[in-house]
């Protein structure tokens, strides 16, 4: 991955080699109770094929902060971010906000936007034409360790 630290905010492009991936077994795995084990395949599973839908427009980000636990993005998870998205009302999305890079649930209707956070300890923002605000893009995966 390609880094470039972005105010406060670390972005990574997916690599423009193609690797190998990783061995992917295709029979599914029992989240219920243990099914016994048939023939299996093995092949080889890119993320970049299963996570991005345009190179080119896709980047990868660090969450920093608790702002959206709610909504399943923990501090230091990796997010999909796809710039070639339409914003809209529910998205989440990454944006830049008065010099700074921050992730919150998009929020529009007739009276305006808002960037909602999925944590009750942060509060919610109005944009106004006071605002340097941009859209820069929308999550579409997050990448967690466990």
């Amino acid at each position: 991955m390609i880094a470039l630290n972005t105010n406060s905010i670390d972005i990574f492009s997916p690599e423009s080699t193609q690797s190998s991936g990783a061995l992917f077994f295709d029979t599914g795995i029992s989240a219920g109770f243990p099914a016994p084990t048939e023939d299996f395949s093995q092949q080889r599973l890119s993320l970049d094929t299963e996570l991005v839908r345009n190179k080119e427009t896709t980047f990868y980000a660090r969450v920093s902060g608790q702002s959206m636990i709610g909504a399943g993005l923990d501090d230091n998870d990796l997010l999909v971010i796809d710039r070639s998205l339409e914003p809209a009302n529910n998205k989440i999305a990454v944006c830049f906000l008065d010099g700074e890079f921050t992730v919150k649930r998009l929020r529009v209707d007739r009276d305006g936007m808002w960037l909602q956070p999925e944590n009750p300890n942060y509060p919610i923002i109005k944009i106004t034409d006071d605002n340097d605000f941009v859209i820069w893009g929308i999550v579409t995966n997050v990448i967690k360790k466990v």
